[in-house]
């Protein structure tokens, strides 16, 4: 399994990569190196990611690989709607996904990476960054 890669700021920068990197494809140069990436506008937005919460569940789906939703509330001792609404707001992001869930099956939620890379840049790529008032 890959580790993503979680970055902050203007996702100008990552187009610019994209293009450069679809470019080289384009004339043949291999790029095996290619990491998923998910970008974040703002530290607010990526807070909701690393909340303690989240990282509680993501770590519990880990380390026992819940069979459903309700057996992932049970492991970090929370109520059902919570976690469901966290797995679901993760799932959106593509940091988990759920297997199964067809009628009368439990959704099992499962991590789609083996872990995160954070790269949080301080040069002000961001609009919420860079910038200390006097």
């Amino acid at each position: 399994m890959p580790t993503l890669k979680v970055t902050v700021g203007n996702s100008d920068h990552l187009d610019q990569r994209t293009r450069s990197r679809l470019k080289a494809a384009q004339e043949g140069e291999d790029l095996d190196d290619a990491q998923p990436t998910l970008n974040f506008d703002s530290y607010a937005e990526l807070s909701r990611l690393l909340s303690p919460k989240n990282l509680e569940l993501l770590e519990a789906i880990s380390e026992h690989e819940p069979a459903s939703i309700r057996e992932a509330a049970e492991l970090v001792d929370r109520d059902y709607k919570q976690v469901h609404r966290n797995l679901s707001e993760l799932a959106d992001i593509d940091v988990i996904e759920f297997q199964g869930g067809g009628p009368g099956e439990a959704k099992k939620p499962m991590l789609a990476y083996d872990g995160l890379e954070i790269d949080i840049p301080f040069t002000g790529s961001n609009g919420n960054t860079g910038t200390v008032a006097p």
